[in-house]
């Protein structure tokens, strides 16, 4: 590999996209599914709005885990879907998510109405 063609290699790697996102899912082997929520300003009404994409991402390690922020790059199709790659993890979740019927969800029964009469 010649001096000029790896400086090029390099130059393309580094124009490569990159997002900021929250892990959603970690469900399938070696790929996470990531979350990244932009702003965009509308063209026309000067609004600005939230704009959401879900990427599915490459984990070699499968380090990733629910709820923690991750920075991705784009690369070269892995499969059908998966055209990014996990770069790093930014900040881990500080804690499980709730799990569905776990004591978060629970509350207090409600009071039949002959109850609360008296």
């Amino acid at each position: 590999m010649t001096a000029a063609s790896t400086t090029s290699a390099l130059a393309a790697r580094a124009q490569r996209k990159t997002r900021v996102g929250v892990v959603t899912s970690n469900k399938m082997q070696k790929t996470i599914v990531v979350r990244v929520v932009r702003l965009v300003r509308h063209p026309k009404y000067n609004r600005v709005m939230k704009q959401v994409e879900s990427f599915k991402t490459h984990d070699e390690t499968n380090q990733a885990s629910i709820g923690d922020w991750v920075k991705i790059m784009e690369t070269r199709p892995l499969s059908r879907d998966k055209r990014w790659r996990l770069v790093a993890i930014l900040k881990r979740a500080s804690s499980a998510p709730p799990v569905p019927g776990g004591e978060e969800e629970r509350v207090a029964p409600v009071p039949k109405p002959s109850e609360v009469a008296g």
